[in-house]
């Protein structure tokens, strides 16, 4: 009961439309086969077929050289790498002194402020004991001292004399750009379990020494001379370490990144895993779009002499290198080669989109637009909206018409047209029982006849008065209060189909009306006329409609054919149901009229 219930004992599957079409097949495969050369590519391309893990690595680097440079105020001295790449600045990156501002023998005391950090003043009284902001030098003392011929400044408490601001304007160390560096660089890939370094197991020891990095001749080499990574970086070495502009000059220093690139493929065949080096500059070039330009920081060497302790200040203007490492390592693996195919098989369901648009929008052909549209979409209506099919004599397609409450049956417009299917089969086995003779009959009751004249074909039934009825076409239909039941046999003025004598054969004979209900239930036991009545009603439908409607639609008899049944097999107390629009099986007697 819960597998019912619950609807897990049931298997749904899509409906399919065959539909035998050389353009409409060869477009497909022509589509499907570009799909499939798209998938392969990208496969290709993309390395689909690989499971991928990304890097993990550590940088070292050591810096080499000697530079002798004339610092202004102390001479010629001699800087040697612990003096030009000063301590560590944090990790994967190193550090090399372009240029340099040396301010000696600074002792704790008190001084004059230095303008425009220090406050101009005229009195003590404008200088305010113990006051410090982000940008004075050190603590106001209170007093007002004298700092030049003309100016005044409150007096502070710090390392005196203040730091020099005399610029030089050469790059003191203009040689730094032929220092050069090695980077070591250790990597791991977890998932694989790989380990490799950018010093490769082919170079020797005679070669690492000798070599310089060359994006062409030697790109393979872990030692760097600084000159050229600022080059590649698309930056001038000396233009870096100051810059100059007309009637002025600024020390800057800057910022490069030395990125190496991992991209490694691990398949025994295609095995390669090479370092790739590129280089790029990481602050911003241009001092008119920033408030602090470059790269700089400070420090100092401290002393004692006389029992007082000094200090000799530097601010050191450089550039900084950032080592960045990226990398992914890919390896072959079926179960991605399933994920991928799995993920492209959606793209195939594109072919189906185009055909269907295709044929939908008439671009291919009118009639195969709406023969497949009729089978492959079904249409379920509920109780809410009830589609009616109508046959006309002198139309062959049927119409689908929409319920209508201000309107004639007859003269409510179709919703659509469609072609009337004739069922040959059924009417060959028609045909062979009424050459079979007439069988046994119901007893006449009521002493009514059996609905014919004996002489004529013309039914019992007597016509309408001609224009008696605003919606009747041949003449013949009685009249009917209901708007949906009041539909003629014709579309226009003519002949009505109660005067076929196909009707009287095939619709109102008892002999082919017993046989087509012993048809259906061979042990069936006539006791009523109702029974070939409504026989008659579900011959009508299978002859003019056929066994099924387009969009499930309740086939209607017409009125005038409506009374000619009646009028043949009438009910004994004149009571009839009338037009039931809500059925199931609309092809049966028994979901129509009564």
């Amino acid at each position: 009961m819960p597998c019912v219930l619950l609807n897990l004992c049931e298997y749904d599957t899509q409906k399919l439309v065959k539909i035998k079409s050389v353009k409409l097949g060869s477009l497909k495969w022509t589509l499907n086969g570009v799909i499939l050369m798209f998938i392969c590519i990208m496969l290709l391309w993309n390395k689909g077929y690989q499971e991928y893990d990304l890097v993990v690595s550590s940088v070292t680097s050591k810096v080499k050289g000697v530079a002798k440079l004339n610092i202004p105020d102390i001479g010629e001295v001699v800087w040697d790498v612990v003096d030009h790449s000063g301590t560590s600045q944090g990790k994967n990156s190193f550090f090399v002194a372009t240029n340099v501002i040396v301010t000696q023998n600074q002792k704790q005391a008190n001084c004059p402020e230095v303008p425009p950090y220090g406050k101009l003043c005229r009195t003590d009284k404008d200088c305010e004991k113990g006051f410090s902001d982000q940008y004075s030098h050190g603590v106001q003392t209170g007093a007002c001292v004298k700092f030049d011929v003309m100016k005044k400044t409150c007096e502070v408490s710090t390392w005196c004399p203040i730091e020099n601001k005399k610029r030089p304007r050469p790059a003191l160390l203009a040689s730094a750009e032929n220092f050069t560096v090695m980077i070591k660089n250790n990597i791991r890939f977890p998932a694989f379990n790989y380990i490799r370094r950018n010093i490769l197991p082919e170079l020797k020891d005679t070669d690492l020494k000798g070599c310089i990095y060359n994006r062409y001749k030697n790109p393979y080499c872990p030692i760097f001379r600084l000159g050229d990574i600022v080059s590649e970086a698309k930056e001038n070495f000396g233009d870096m370490a100051v810059e100059v502009k007309p009637y002025f000059y600024n020390l800057r220093g800057g910022v490069v990144g030395i990125q190496i690139n991992w991209d490694c493929d691990l398949n025994r065949i295609f095995h390669s895993c090479l370092p790739k080096y590129s280089f790029r500059r990481l602050d911003e070039k241009e001092s008119n779009k920033t408030l602090y330009p470059g790269f700089n920081f400070r420090f100092a060497r401290y002393s004692t002499v006389n029992g007082v302790e000094q200090r000799t200040l530097f601010k050191i203007y450089g550039i900084r290198f950032d080592v960045m490492v990226f990398g992914k390592a890919g390896r072959f693996s079926i179960i991605q080669v399933i994920i991928y195919i799995g993920s492209t098989l959606s793209y195939y369901a594109l072919t189906t989109v185009l055909l269907d648009w295709l044929i939908g929008t008439s671009c291919y052909s009118k009639e195969a637009k709406q023969n497949y549209s009729e089978r492959k979409f079904e249409s379920v209506q509920d109780r809410e909206e009830c589609f009616l099919c109508v046959s006309f004599v002198d139309e062959d397609k049927l119409r689908v018409v929409k319920k209508s409450r201000k309107k004639t049956l007859q003269q409510t417009k179709p919703l659509s047209l469609h072609q009337r299917k004739n069922d040959l089969a059924s009417m060959r086995t028609l045909i062979s029982v009424m050459q079979c003779g007439p069988s046994r009959s119901l007893p006449v009751q009521n002493g009514q006849s059996s609905g014919l004249s004996r002489n004529t074909d013309t039914p019992l039934l007597e016509k309408s008065q001609s224009g008696c009825q605003a919606w009747c076409q041949c003449g013949c239909c009685p009249p009917s209060a209901t708007l949906h039941e009041q539909l003629c046999c014709r579309l226009g003025k003519g002949r009505c189909i109660t005067s076929s004598p196909i009707l009287s054969t095939l619709i109102l004979s008892r002999s082919v009306l017993e046989t087509a209900l012993f048809y259906v239930d061979p042990l069936a036991e006539l006791h009523e006329g109702a029974q070939l009545r409504h026989g008659a009603y579900a011959q009508y439908i299978r002859w003019r409609f056929g066994d099924s409607t387009p969009r499930d639609a309740v086939p209607v008899i017409p009125s005038c054919c409506i009374g000619r049944i009646r009028a043949e097999y009438p009910s004994p107390d004149g009571k009839y149901g009338g037009l039931r629009l809500h059925q199931a099986t609309p092809s049966q007697a028994e979901f129509n009229a009564q």
